[in-house]
């Protein structure tokens, strides 16, 4: 089969205002970036219409290195929709650059169920990365100015919180000092990078309601504390109107299309394992305006991106999807099934069913939140046909659905099995009121620990010296109202990247948390997880090349 990128090429793709048309949104409505990308007003959603559209979850089992197949079975259900003569259109997350250029290659779905253009999404795109990477590091930068103009006036923080982000990976600037040399360079301090993904102001894009929103929300973040704990604000600096200025435009949805000319809305953060791992709740609501059937997905598996959508996005929008696809394959049932990863491509019928505690344990927890779910499983040329009716056969024992995506080979005709069975699901069993994992009142240290043992099954939570501190504050600032945002390993369900499968009893350790009084959450820092990745020994920039004025090399 052809590369990804060989067949986003050949794809004629329609022009952006057609696109447009075809969902019905007026192409004066639109900001065209070239041919096929626009941007597309915050104002355009109708909260009418998004009651009445049904919205899927996309999510998976506990995540191989290679991912599971999300985005593309998210593409793939909606081109199948599409296909069957539905109205569907799908609301993605953005890729980022660092593992486009890291371990993935790529993050725009794969095969002949992508979103195009691949290459400038899977890139720059529209800048909003880049707006949200400049908005953190002008906060930054604002900070160490307004710190080393004031110190005359006897002005000091007795701690910074605020560091820099970079949407590369970059191991080298985990931990920094800043202001080194003469003492016109600033303040020298201690700091550190992480990821643009796990940047606050990507969460407050992906969770405010609209600019004047965002704009509060920004005002709201926490800087650093004085030296009688008190939160130094973006307020306090006086910048949140111009840090809202400088995300104007990232804030607008991105409208691009399927490989069937359908279409996509792609906007907001990944990296469900340091982030809440999902799109915008205006991108959601924008596509749920104008189509009968959204598909989104969340990322990583069911307990990092699944968990945070439920209890962080649905909870402060409002939103409930009528169904969960829960996406396996055998190589990740086989790796949970204790098969070594140089042959989870090899036929293991029992090392299949050796890792259905995983995919059961996502089930349940699923179930948990009052959803109703569906085993969507993503289909590889190396399956066996007895190895797929061995996965089927368990979801039916369980009374959980099954269906097959085929998209990747064969596009719309290839899912358009599974849209059925998805359209006859909701007309017949839809999920039903959503039940959170905890509730708003109880403690920052109560939820955490209701997330490490009901949906992780995790035995007891410790929370280090640290720790103990930022809840003590916590409490004291009113902040235990906020949801918390656990980020850990994607590998496993718990801390310890190398125990696949569906381990149990075990002991989660939360290290450290962060305060985000702008996305109004509470980061439990888990294990070793760390917010800035490193880039891998033979990293996918090794194979991305332009010839002929044509990238290469992304997939």
């Amino acid at each position: 089969m052809k590369a990804d990128i060989e067949i986003a090429r050949s794809i004629r793709m329609k022009k952006i205002t057609e696109i447009a048309a075809g969902i019905g949104i007026p192409e004066e409505k639109i900001e065209p970036y070239g041919h096929y990308m626009a941007k597309i007003p915050v104002e355009l959603t109708d909260e009418e219409k998004v009651k009445k559209s049904k919205l899927i979850l996309v999510t998976a089992i506990t995540a191989t290195k290679a991912g599971i197949g999300k985005t593309t079975a998210s593409i793939g259900l909606a081109l199948g929709l599409n296909k069957i003569g539905k109205n569907a259109a799908v609301a993605l997350r953005e890729p980022s650059l660092g593992p486009c250029f890291g371990m993935k290659g790529g993050a725009a779905g794969g095969g002949y169920a992508q979103v195009l253009p691949m290459e400038k999404i899977n890139l720059h795109f529209t800048g909003d990365f880049h707006a949200v990477t400049s908005t953190h590091n002008m906060i930054a930068a604002l900070l160490d100015n307004y710190l080393y103009q004031h110190q005359a006036e006897g002005f000091a923080l007795k701690e910074v919180v605020w560091k820099r982000v970079l949407d590369v990976n970059d191991r080298s600037l985990r931990s920094i000092v800043t202001g080194l040399g003469p003492r016109t360079n600033g303040l020298v301090q201690e700091s550190g990078f992480d990821i643009t993904p796990a940047s606050e102001i990507m969460a407050i894009l992906c969770l405010a309601k609209d600019l004047e929103d965002m704009k509060r929300r920004i005002g709201n973040i926490t800087l650093g504390y004085t030296f009688d704990d008190k939160p130094f604000t973006v307020n306090d600096m006086g910048v949140a109107g111009a840090m809202a200025a400088l995300m104007a435009d990232a804030i607008k949805p991105n409208l691009v299309q399927t490989t069937e000319g359908s279409a996509a809305i792609v906007h907001g953060g990944p990296f469900a394992n340091i982030a809440h791992g999902c799109n915008s709740i205006i991108a959601t609501k924008e596509a749920m305006t104008f189509a009968d059937y959204v598909i989104t997905e969340a990322g990583f598996g069911a307990d990092l991106g699944a968990e945070k959508f439920f209890n962080i996005k649905c909870r402060k929008s409002g939103l409930c999807p009528k169904l969960t696809l829960l996406v396996a394959t055998l190589q990740g049932l086989k790796m949970h099934g204790d098969v070594p990863l140089e042959k989870i491509k090899e036929p293991d019928i029992e090392g299949v069913r050796r890792g259905f505690a995983n995919l059961d344990r996502h089930i349940r927890n699923l179930q948990g939140f009052g959803q109703t779910v569906m085993v969507c499983f993503n289909k590889f040329a190396s399956d066996t046909e007895e190895e797929i009716n061995i996965v089927a056969e368990h979801c039916r024992e369980l009374g959980v659905y099954f269906g097959i995506n085929d998209a990747y080979a064969h596009g719309g005709e290839g899912a358009a099995s599974l849209a059925a069975q998805v359209v006859d699901i909701i007309e017949k069993d839809p999920s039903g009121p959503l039940k959170f994992t905890y509730e708003n009142d109880e403690s920052i240290e109560g939820k955490i620990e209701a997330v490490a043992k009901k949906i992780y099954g995790a035995g007891s939570v410790v929370f280090s010296a640290a720790c103990r501190k930022k809840l003590a504050l916590i409490e004291k600032l009113g902040l235990s109202g906020y949801p918390v945002c656990i980020a850990k390993t994607q590998y496993s369900f718990s801390q310890d990247a190398k125990k696949y499968g569906a381990p149990s009893g075990f002991e989660f350790e939360i290290r450290d948390l962060v305060i985000n009084t702008g996305a109004e959450m509470i980061v439990g820092i888990a294990g070793d997880i760390i917010r800035m990745p490193g880039l891998p020994k033979a990293p996918q920039a090794l194979n991305i090349d332009i010839v002929d004025g044509q990238i290469d090399g992304l997939s």
